[in-house]
């Protein structure tokens, strides 16, 4: 599956509306703002898909290893 970022786009288009409707605690919405801004990208890489080279050691049944040149798309 591809990285939605038509959603990501959307969403953080309503967190900035919030944000510029705030008039109180400046401190806070900058918190705020940041906690929600994570939630949003981490929402938009989890649609997408993981692909790389993984190497593999142990035996079949308590393999290990690293991805390497992993990309998200």
């Amino acid at each position: 599956m591809a990285l939605n970022t038509a959603q990501a786009e959307t969403d953080v288009l309503a967190l900035l509306d919030d944000m510029a409707a705030r008039t109180t605690d400046p401190g806070q919405s900058r918190r705020d703002y940041a906690r929600e801004l994570v939630r949003i990208m981490a929402d938009m890489m989890r649609t997408g898909t993981v692909t790389g080279t993984v190497t593999t050691t142990g035996s079949a049944t308590t393999q290990t290893g690293t991805i390497t040149t992993a990309t998200i798309s």
